[in-house]
């Protein structure tokens, strides 16, 4: 638990009452010990899964897959092939679960809501002017509304990095408010791009600033930032996670995204959110893996672990 000052039990609108109450509050927060991080994920990549837990992991990772194509050559016909895959991805095996969501640009939402519908998957859809986040407020919200109205449970917006880096922490703050409102009853993803957040101490800030914001979840990464979801940058995210929800008993999610390919490195991440926030974020609703290529190794893993032996490289499709 974090050595929290009385200002931390603030509400939101006592925080964020001017740019100058947000910079105390924000560089009030304890600073993060590098070292210690990235030591803690360090010794943590080293726990061993075996057997009947690993296949339990296997089929939760699954369930946790924001499934994501998110290209300039996107067409109706990939994002259908893309739900189809979400709905059923190994066709041979029933009982392999579905992933939690598909997630598009907002000009493809209608097709994966006809493609979905009926199937209890979430449609995310990026939007906010997504990856940069650079354009008018204006154009923001109409990307957000036009989604949730296309059929989009789920809203994955990008925070002005250039503002937050700047110290405008208000302007950050009042469009993560802005952005919430357009969703209406869909679920807010923050996406934070720690990638270009320079710092741990910069991650741990804009983790709380979404927060209090209203995210409900708080993501890694756009996935077109080297780099991407880290360990280390995952354990801050939820280690604020753990003592927001302390100090205010509302309940967040956390989305690494990017750069998460294998088996073995999601399994590491869920190790960590056990340890660090405990069991009851193991679940699709509290912690997602944004990924394209992760599913095609989680279905040969879980192959494996059945008959023994690989799939060949073909047998699932590629995305």
């Amino acid at each position: 638990m974090l050595a929290l000052n009385s200002r931390t039990t603030k509400t939101a609108f006592d925080v964020a009452s001017s740019d100058a109450a947000l910079h105390r509050f924000l560089h009030g927060l304890p600073g993060v010990d590098k070292v210690g991080a990235e030591q803690r994920t360090a010794a943590l990549s080293t726990r061993s899964i075996k057997t009947t837990a690993k296949a339990y992991a296997i089929d939760l990772a699954i369930r946790m897959v924001d499934l994501t194509t998110l290209e300039g050559a996107d067409t109706p016909g990939k994002v259908k092939a893309l739900c189809a895959k979400g709905r059923h991805p190994d066709p041979a095996d029933p009982t392999c679960p579905s992933v939690a969501a598909i997630c598009v640009y907002p000009s493809m939402v209608p097709t994966a809501a006809a493609a979905l519908k009926g199937s209890g998957i979430h449609l995310a859809s990026v939007a906010t002017a997504f990856p940069s986040g650079q354009a008018p407020m204006a154009v923001k919200l109409y990307d957000t509304s036009a989604a949730v109205d296309a059929g989009a449970d789920e809203i994955d917006m990008v925070i002005n990095r250039g503002a937050f880096l700047a110290g405008r922490y208000l302007e950050v703050y009042e469009e993560i408010v802005a952005i919430k409102e357009a969703c209406r009853s869909a679920h807010l993803k923050v996406i934070l791009e720690t990638g270009e957040l320079v710092t741990y101490d910069n991650v741990r800030r804009a983790s709380w600033l979404a927060m209090i914001a209203g995210a409900d979840f708080i993501k890694t990464s756009t996935g077109k930032v080297t780099p991407a979801a880290t360990l280390p940058v995952t354990l801050i995210m939820l280690e604020a996670v753990r003592d927001y929800v302390a100090e205010t008993s509302r309940k967040v999610g956390v989305k690494p995204a990017g750069g998460i390919r294998t088996t073995k490195d999601a399994i590491k991440y869920l190790v960590m959110v056990n340890e660090t926030v405990g069991e009851g974020w193991l679940d699709p609703d509290w912690f997602r893996f944004g990924a394209s290529t992760l599913l095609n190794d989680l279905l040969m893993q879980r192959t494996k672990l059945a008959t023994g032996h690989y799939a060949g490289p073909d047998y699932f499709t590629l995305d």
